[in-house]
């Protein structure tokens, strides 16, 4: 995990994408670490990311619990892709947005382009369902699709596919692309797009998102908050019990 700041991260993403070679960023909550325990190969492609940030609250804590100062600060997805825009509107840099239901990006655009007048955008692509993980490979539509995100030359990918699909789309779209910052946002198309009501600023700030949203999608999002989080929470006492022994 990179110990970074909303501020923080929106500054680094935005001086990498002015430079050449193609950066991941890959924005993680607890229980999409978690998921990374379990497949080698998903922890891999953390350890190869170019910038890991904390979105979840626990995270924030368990960090500043080991010493990490105030340097280390929740990284949202949906925060983070808001702030970047904002701060693109002085330099004219690009966004692709890739991801999300049929119509969802196209909406999410429009109302971005209202609340950041003048802001630049590359382009729009919805993917059609495909299974990814670990032995996805890009090729045939996939790989017209990523030709076409080549085409439009974006300062900045924006992925919206789901986690850890966007994860392992990211790591080997990278590989084939010249320049630009990929960046997995998930849920941010959803939120803002209008589509899923995003929770409270207090619930928010207290660690309580994820209520917000197994209460919005409970069959899609059970395990996420059922199982894995419990198993983070379980695992990082565990390591505190053994430091003190």
């Amino acid at each position: 995990m990179s110990i970074v700041d909303l501020k923080r991260s929106a500054d680094l993403v935005s001086r990498w994408a002015g430079g050449s070679g193609a950066k991941t960023v890959f924005v993680r909550e607890v229980a999409s670490l978690m998921a990374a325990v379990d497949e080698p190969y998903l922890a891999t492609l953390h350890q190869k990311a170019d910038l890991v940030v904390p979105d979840g609250v626990p995270l924030v804590w368990t960090g500043r619990l080991r010493g990490i100062g105030s340097e280390l600060g929740r990284v949202p997805g949906a925060d983070l892709l808001d702030a970047v825009c904002r701060h693109s509107l002085s330099t004219g840099q690009s966004h692709y947005f890739f991801g999300g239901k049929p119509g969802v990006a196209e909406e999410m655009v429009k109302r971005l382009a209202e609340r950041h007048r003048g802001l630049a955008v590359a382009g729009t692509l919805s993917p059609p369902f495909r299974e990814i993980g670990p032995d996805f490979k890009m090729e045939g539509q996939a790989l017209a699709e990523l030709e076409e995100i080549r085409q439009a030359n974006p300062d900045f990918i924006w992925v919206g596919i789901s986690s850890p699909k966007q994860e392992y789309w990211m790591m080997q779209a990278a590989e084939r692309l010249p320049r630009g910052v990929l960046i997995g946002v998930g849920a941010a198309f959803d939120f803002h797009s209008g589509a899923v009501r995003r929770a409270p600023r207090w619930m928010r700030d207290n660690g309580l998102e994820w209520l917000h949203r197994l209460s919005s999608e409970p069959r899609r999002l059970w395990r996420r908050y059922l199982v894995l989080a419990p198993r983070f929470v379980f695992a990082v006492a565990l390591e505190s019990v053994r430091r003190k022994v």
